[in-house]
């Protein structure tokens, strides 16, 4: 048996905890870590009282290396998830390294003062990490995550190779307020006002942000509007899907939501540059996050589902052809087992089953590692044992 330590009391940290605490075919311990501890005794007695499960929690402040590390040597965790913010990601993997634990994450490496994600600092561990003989999973939420295990499991068992990918994410739901993001605002807004970026014969081709759109119709969902954008599992699945000719990533945007935010950057309220107001610093978008309602607290209202997935095209002999591989999950019924919507819920599942498969053997594995790049079958065995079932059906390939 194995335990694991999970860093963020958000919505994902939620799931993950609660997820986490029922494999019990795994973890004998699953300890909840935050800088906000009344949000850590909330989860953890959610917790006790569905699943009958004590989870220990503790305060830190993962940007401080120190106070990890010194967490780290007390717990003493098989496995570190972190469900924090992705600027923490270095300092939190740094901290695994001097204290002897595995490391996994959902979002890729950000600072705090510019707008822009990439692995390249995560990437340049993975030689710490190996002669450490400890396994670093990068990415391992839904997109990035189970996007990347639906595009190792259509290498794996549809194709010889695969030429075209197009990542698809629709979230459906209805929460009734004027606006809203659901996950961190700061990481959310950034992320959709930077330019546009998708991989194509070899190179990045650039796009003015949301400058491509196109319907799709959703199962279970129907048609929708997504948008195209760059996405942090672009980076890594270009570089280890061997022929890639193409990859894209969509994402479905209302139009209201649209609305406010042109206003929002027409205001510069998106803008990370700090700005002085009565002697004190702060980024015009801390402060647009402190006016917004906190994701967590928006599971209880939303209702409709999400849906998420890969189309990819390839061939295998003489035959090119195409699959789509997706999940749907509903956001009421996702609310109702862990008291987070489902935005919350298809991170938090692949989150925890990432953990459980690092902690038991399966992926463990010396080094700094995208979830493309190990066995997906167990992980995609897993998140649809605890929550996430999936479709893997035949398609049209995109233009």
């Amino acid at each position: 048996m194995a335990s694991v330590l999970i860093i963020g009391a958000g919505g994902v940290g939620r799931v993950a905890t609660y997820k986490c605490a029922q494999m019990e075919d795994v973890f004998d311990e699953v300890v909840l870590a935050s800088r906000t501890l009344p949000k850590c005794e909330a989860i953890a007695g959610f917790v006790r009282e569905r699943l009958g499960k004590k989870v220990p929690i503790a305060r830190v402040n993962a940007e401080r290396k120190d106070e990890l590390v010194r967490l780290l040597r007390d717990v003493q965790p098989d496995v570190v998830l972190h469900l924090a913010l992705p600027y923490q990601d270095l300092v939190i993997m740094d901290a695994c390294l001097e204290a002897g634990c595995h490391y996994i994450d959902t979002a890729n490496y950000e600072p705090p003062d510019e707008p822009r994600f990439r692995y390249a600092e995560q990437w340049a561990r993975r030689e710490d990490f190996a002669k450490a003989g400890l396994t670093a999973v990068l990415g391992a939420g839904f997109d990035p995550g189970v996007t990347n295990a639906f595009c190792a499991y259509a290498l794996k068992h549809h194709f010889d190779e695969i030429e075209t990918i197009d990542i698809l994410d629709c979230n459906a739901g209805e929460h009734g307020l004027p606006f809203a993001t659901n996950f961190n605002p700061e990481i959310n807004i950034r992320e959709v006002t930077q330019p546009g970026r998708y991989w194509e014969n070899g190179r990045w081709v650039q796009t003015k942000p949301l400058e491509f759109s196109r319907v799709f119709d959703f199962p279970e969902i129907g048609p929708r509007k997504a948008y195209l954008l760059y996405h942090e599992e672009l980076e890594s699945l270009s570089k280890h899907i061997p022929g890639l000719k193409r990859i894209r990533f969509w994402m479905t945007f209302s139009d209201n939501y649209l609305k406010h935010l042109e206003v929002i950057c027409n205001l510069g309220l998106h803008r990370v540059e700090p700005i002085r107001i009565k002697g004190v610093e702060i980024a015009p978008v801390e402060f647009l996050k402190a006016l917004l309602p906190d994701p967590a607290t928006l599971g209880a209202r939303t209702k409709g589902k999400t849906n998420i997935g890969c189309i990819i095209t390839g061939r295998k002999g003489d035959e090119r052809f195409t699959r789509y591989i997706y999940n749907v999950c509903d956001h009421e019924e996702a609310f109702r087992e862990t008291g987070a919507q489902a935005v919350s819920y298809t991170t938090g599942v692949p989150a925890a089953s990432a953990a459980a498969l690092v902690a038991n053997g399966t992926w463990r594995k010396a080094g700094v590692w995208n979830v493309e790049e190990l066995d997906p079958d167990p992980f995609l065995a897993r998140i649809a044992r605890f929550g996430l079932p999936w479709h893997d059906e035949p398609f049209q390939p995109l233009d």
